[in-house]
């Protein structure tokens, strides 16, 4: 029975990321997704289990999307700009691609402690600046750092000027 549960999830993914591929991702709802997988595969997935399976698979889909998405948006900006950025920066926003191990996107490395990623969470993109620690091979989050959604990312950014500002008075006045 496990192993016909297996294979039953193994088509329904397989179903629902074929689903999504071929569809206008504007138009596409979850609902939709579902009904179309249903009819396809001939299995009732409006079950309450087979939901949150649906779910799931759509969100890592629309994960993988959005990755891809920045990841493009990454390698046009880095061929637009100039030659010769600072060395110091650990490259951030070079378009390097690299993942953690909960898959969420690493944008740089801030120091070896530290680094900014775009995560999923309940449903909300959120860009982290968090610590991480070394246990048994893995690099893990501790509780030290912030997460914003999008609207805070882009409150912030829209006041980096006043920040570096605020900074460069400070700086002036050592």
């Amino acid at each position: 029975m496990e192993k016909e549960t297996k294979e039953t999830k193994e088509k329904i993914e397989r179903t629902v990321r074929e689903i999504l591929n071929e569809s206008d991702m504007k138009e596409m709802t979850e609902f939709k997704v579902r009904q179309l997988a249903s009819e396809r595969i001939g299995i009732d997935l409006s079950e309450k289990s087979h939901k949150a399976f649906v779910r799931s698979v759509v969100e890592k889909f629309l994960h993988e999307e959005r990755a891809r998405d920045y990841e493009k948006s990454q390698v046009n900006k880095e061929e637009e700009e100039e030659e010769g950025e600072e060395d110091g920066d650990k490259d951030c926003g070079k378009g390097n691609k690299e993942f953690d191990d909960d898959g969420d996107l690493i944008i740089c490395r801030l120091s070896d402690k530290r680094r900014v990623t775009i995560q999923e969470f309940k449903g909300k993109t959120l860009v982290s600046i968090r610590e991480y620690y070394k246990k048994d091979g893995k690099e893990l989050p501790t509780s030290k750092g912030i997460s914003l959604t999008d609207e805070q990312w882009s409150t912030f950014k829209k006041n980096i000027p006043a920040i570096e500002n605020a900074v460069r008075k400070m700086e002036s006045r050592v």
